[in-house]
């Protein structure tokens, strides 16, 4: 399958890059996986994120950040564009967040959003 790397539709944080290669390194995958990022309909919000490691899909495009191969469909990236991830490790709150300038509202627990 061919690949196409063009400009990165998202920002991933130094956090959000060291905890995602952590999680590569620890499920021991091969280099025909990336992390891929989407949007899936559903949450109580309209859309739910899908952030996790997968293999390229035809429908992909193809984004090198910071060092990883990333998979996004191209039907997805008007609704992701311009989107921050980010890794929080907090007392109160631990795991991945996002930052979606095209949300037009979203629910409390920040996974999911309408656009």
């Amino acid at each position: 399958m061919e690949s196409t790397i063009v400009k990165k539709p998202v920002h991933l944080t130094e956090g959000a890059v060291n905890q995602l290669k952590r999680i590569y390194s620890e499920q021991n995958l091969g280099g025909e996986h990336g992390l891929r990022i989407g949007v899936k309909g559903g949450g109580c919000s309209g859309f739910s994120y899908v952030l996790g490691f997968d293999v390229q899909k035809d429908k992909d495009d193809v984004y090198e950040i910071d060092g990883m191969k990333v998979f996004m469909e191209k039907a997805h990236s008007i609704y992701l564009l311009g989107m921050e991830i980010d890794w929080v490790d907090g007392l109160n709150n631990r795991g991945f967040t996002f930052k979606n300038p095209n949300a037009t509202d979203a629910c409390g627990c920040g996974t999911s959003f309408s656009a």
